[in-house]
């Protein structure tokens, strides 16, 4: 399930499904339908290069859950899920590789400073399909310590490969108790489908998102297609997982949303 979940995703990422457009297209030039299928992908490319499709997809994501502006002054711990280091380029190169979602790692280190009578976890194996080469939590290790943060303050979970096995292997870890307030760390575009798993997984967390990929105010002309379609992709497939995971049983809500009080979530 998990590598056939993999890669159908993949499959339906916007990058892969225009692509496929185009070079199907290509193929099929001879009839009419191939030829208005490569003009449907050049299209869409375009598309995703001139128009913000990027930021209507992930905004809404981001949004959800807005920053906290009133930091709590105490709290019980903080979980950070993993994804903001690259397991296979750190292994590779032999040093930690932060992703683009790398301010999961830096923010749970202001965290763990602000708040040092927390417990702290660290939650990620490896996403790769092919499991047993890396491990994230072998490499977060490393760069806790690099950023002054001592590994022994930290409690490391490096078996879970999805957002669900994150909840469930990390609550059956650190049994969190009822009426402790503990921080979800994740990017802003993820917090929905995190927090809607932490709460089928019957953990109440304080989300705290981190990592925003798009703007409010602050316009820019697009530079790199690249850029926006690695965005849009992201998106998109937290979308499919929002889906996924409701179908599954997985997820609290479709879209879970923010919770009235002072520990939201």
């Amino acid at each position: 399930m998990f590598i056939a979940g993999k890669l159908l995703t993949m499959a339906l990422l916007p990058t892969a499904l225009l692509v496929e457009c185009v070079v199907l297209g290509l193929l099929l030039r001879r009839w009419r339908a191939g030829r208005v299928l490569a003009a449907l992908g050049a299209a869409g490319l375009a598309a995703c290069l001139l128009l913000p499709v990027d930021g209507w997809a992930i905004r809404p994501l981001e949004d959800r859950f807005p920053q906290v502006a009133r930091p709590p002054p105490t709290i019980d711990g903080i979980v950070v899920l993993g994804g903001g280091i690259d397991d296979l380029t750190s292994l590779d190169r032999g040093t930690p590789v932060l992703t683009s979602a790398g301010n999961r790692i830096t923010s749970f280190v202001i965290l763990a400073n602000r708040y040092p009578k927390a417990r702290l976890v660290f939650t990620g194996g490896s996403g790769s399909i092919v499991q047993g080469v890396s491990n994230e939590a072998r490499y977060a290790r490393e760069m806790f310590d690099q950023l002054g943060l001592a590994p022994e303050r930290v409690t490391f979970e490096n078996r879970s490969r999805t957002t669900w096995e994150n909840a469930v292997m990390t609550a059956a870890l650190v049994h969190p108790r009822p009426g402790e307030r503990w921080v979800l760390l994740t990017s802003a575009a993820h917090m929905p489908r995190a927090v809607g798993v932490f709460r089928r997984a019957g953990w109440s967390v304080l989300p705290w998102p981190v990592g925003y990929l798009s703007r409010d105010r602050i316009a820019a002309w697009p530079q790199s297609l690249g850029g926006k379609l690695a965005t849009l992709d992201w998106a998109v497939h937290e979308w499919i997982g929002l889906v996924a995971y409701r179908l599954e049983g997985h997820s609290s809500a479709l879209f879970p949303a923010p919770v009235p009080g002072p520990a939201a979530g």
